[in-house]
Parts: C-alpha cells; structure tokens; sequence
C-alpha cells in the first residue's frame, strides 16, 4: 500500500526536490570527497584495456567485448508533490549476454546518466564471469534525486519504468536487482507491474521482500562478500580479523553489513561516514548502534561516542582495511597518498581511479577490486533466481554457506592467476 500522508521531512519539501533537480540537470556541484578524475565509464575502458593488452585481444575482439548489445532510453513524467511534471531519464543496458540472462541492478540517483550505466553494465559481465554465476551484464538507472522523494513518487516513477522497459526484460532475457537509493520494496514493485502484463513471475527480479520469495541472505550479500573475501585473504598478509581495525566510506546498505560482519568477527570500526558527514572514535565505533541509530531516524553526525570529522579526512584516518562502499571515483589522485591502510575492499563500483591505482601500487597497499569483493550480491542473486525458477527455498546459513563456496573460489583462481602472471589482482580479475 502507498500512504497518502505527505512526509513533513523538510529535505523532502518540494523546495528540496526542485533544487536538487536543477543540480542534477546543470551537472550539480560535487559534494566533499566525492570528486573523481575520470567517468566510470573512463575508468572501466581503461582497466578492460591494461587486461586486453595482456591478452594481446585483436581490435575486432575488443569492439565486441566493449560494444552493449542493447540501449533502451526511457522519459518518466511524474507529477510530483510540489504539484509540477518533472521528467526524468531511465535507461537499461545489456552489455553482454553470452553466459546466460543479463543480470544488473537500477539504482535511482541524480547523477545517473547514460555512460554512468554503460560503465556499470560491463562490469557487471566481468564480475558475473568472475563469480561463476551463468548471467551476463545489465545495469539500469534514473536520474532521480530518490532521497528526496516521497513514497508514493518513487513507486510512480518505478512503476512507469518498468511499463517502459518490461519488453526487453525476462525471467530468462533479463533480471533487475537492487542498486544505489533501490530496496526490496522497488523490486516488489518492479515485479507487481510486471505481473500485471505477464502474470506471476516472481523470478522478473531479485533482491525482493522474503515475503514475495526474495532470498533469506540477499539483503546483506553484497557486503558479506566483500568480508569473505577480507577474511580468505587476511593469511596472506599476516592479518587476523578478531584484530582488525577498518574504515567504511559509505554507510548504506554494502557499507552497514560489511561493518556489522566485521564486527561480528570482532574487527573494530574506527571510523564512518555516510552522504550527511564523518565519525571518528579510535577506540571503536559500534556498527549495530549506528545502524539503529540511523535506522531511527538519527544523523551520523550526533551519533555518541565518536568525534565529527571533515568527510575528506576519513580516508587518512589509520586502520588495517578500507571498505569504500559510496560512489564511483571515491579515491583519486587527489587524496590516494593519504590513505594509511593495508587493505582496500572495493564495495562500491569503480571506485578508485586509474591514477589513484598506480598509487596504490606504489604505497604497496593491497586491493582486492569490485569486480571480485562486491561480487556477493549477484551470486546470492543467483540464488534467489534459481529458488523462483524451483519454486523452493534455502535457508538463511545454505545461502550464506554456498555465498562463501563461490566467494572462497573465486578468490583463489583470480590470485592464483595474479601469481602466475605476476600482476595485481584487478588485473587477473
């Protein structure tokens, strides 16, 4: 059900929603430690060809492996709260689908626009081969300022979506997920307006309530995995959780869970930040309070026990693991040589620049990539597809159990072939 009540939330007022708008159509002002070099679009292209060179690919080999094979653009007219139609631009892109459906999340955000997407959907083809999961790679975007938005326009404007793109999507062609500002309550409604045109298809999209036949696991995936793979590679470089110090860049949904679990294997967080600022508190910052205190409606900022930082200085703060699970480009050339860490576990997607990774190279600071650390929402994804298809379910430690199988793998055939070649570990990726 929708409420009809209006949300009295001032940075939902319709003054809110139309300022942000503006940003998103002028280009909008970077906000602080948010400032990349380079597109996503940019970063990805470069990192396919250092891999590509190596692989010595012929140029017609690279065009196919780089060219989407689909590129639906879509205009969304909503009637918003202030009472104006605003149109907003969603896109889904299918970069590859020689291993199976193309699979990718949509996420809703001002700055989405059509490279942003195309950038995002071909990593989703190597991370789905990475992983081992029979997909190829999709992602899809609107270019909405979904924190501003009331819960009845985010529902309009999924719903208006999915009518829009519902023909080249599929149980079997292609199957959204969650991403950036999308939950289970916008699968759900993904998949309710795709059921109004092809009857019950539970397997339309994954990351659904567990009430719908979402998967037990499934929200906390994607940052479980980036732990399984902290925690497979921690022997190797002389570390051990229970005495691990790190850093989240990012506090929503990947950022919290890897928090959480990192806490569970007694690893303590000494430093936080989400979109509204920075904590720090050397002595530990307890990431289930956090996440409660948010969830109840606190900011990040009035959290007790911790000092507010300036959000460009968290990346300096010293710790064993940084976990950047924000936005593309987090980590440029501008502030690399800052960080005082031993491990980055890339969350987000794209999140280091091409010139912030030779940096890196050169601080000896080990990182294992996105397309292997947040790989554990598309398998447990995965999971939850072939539970619709079978009409069965798992529970939740089957899930986390098989999530780890793959995670464990996947780990040790990318750095055994980093090993073999004697290149970094994106690279072997």
């Amino acid at each position: 059900t929708t409420p009809d009540t209006v949300d009295e939330d001032p940075d939902k007022s319709p003054q809110a929603v139309e300022e942000t708008l503006g940003e998103a159509k002028a280009g909008g002002e970077p906000k602080p430690g948010q400032v990349a070099e380079i597109s996503n679009l940019e970063i990805v292209r470069h990192y396919f060809d250092l891999a590509a060179d190596r692989l010595k690919l012929a140029d017609d080999i690279r065009v196919v492996f780089w060219t989407p094979y689909r590129e639906v653009t879509v205009q969304i007219p909503v009637k918003l709260a202030d009472g104006k139609v605003h149109v907003f631009s969603g896109y889904r892109i299918q970069h590859n689908g020689a291993r199976g459906p193309y699979k990718g999340g949509v996420r809703f955000h001002p700055e989405v626009d059509i490279d942003e997407v195309r950038a995002l959907a071909s990593l989703m083809t190597w991370k789905t081969a990475v992983a081992g999961v029979p997909f190829g790679g999709a992602k899809g975007g609107i270019n909405c300022p979904a924190d501003k938005l009331e819960r009845s326009e985010l529902q309009a404007i999924t719903r208006s979506f999915m009518d829009k793109v519902e023909k080249v999507l599929g149980p079997t062609r292609d199957i959204p997920a969650p991403d950036v500002n999308t939950d289970a309550q916008v699968m759900a409604w993904m998949m309710d307006e795709y059921g109004k045109l092809h009857g019950h298809t539970p397997a339309i999209c994954t990351g659904k309530p567990i009430a719908l036949e979402g998967s037990y696991g499934r929200e906390a995936a994607t940052g479980r995995g980036c732990v399984y793979m902290f925690r497979e590679a921690a022997p190797h470089l002389g570390l051990s959780p229970a005495d691990t110090t790190f850093v989240v860049q990012g506090f929503g949904n990947v950022g919290s869970w890897a928090a959480r679990i990192m806490q569970q294997l007694g690893a303590k967080m000494v430093a936080v930040s989400d979109a509204n600022g920075a904590i720090r508190n050397d002595a530990g910052i307890d990431a289930t309070a956090l996440y409660d205190h948010l969830a109840d409606g606190g900011r990040i900022t009035d959290f007790p026990k911790a000092e507010t930082i300036d959000p460009d200085d968290l990346i300096a703060v010293p710790c064993d693991v940084y976990i950047p699970a924000a936005l593309g480009g987090m980590i440029h050339e501008g502030n690399a040589d800052r960080l005082e860490c031993k491990v980055i576990v890339e969350g987000a997607n794209s999140p280091t620049t091409p010139a912030a990774d030779r940096i890196l190279r050169d601080k000896e600071i080990y990182v294992i990539p996105d397309v292997m650390a947040n790989a554990g929402g598309v398998v447990v994804s995965y999971f939850e597809w072939v539970q619709n298809l079978q009409h069965f379910r798992w529970d939740e430690r089957e899930v986390n159990d098989k999530l780890g199988t793959i995670m464990r793998r996947a780990f040790r055939e990318v750095s055994a072939r980093a090993r073999e070649e004697g290149i970094n570990l994106r690279e072997a990726a």
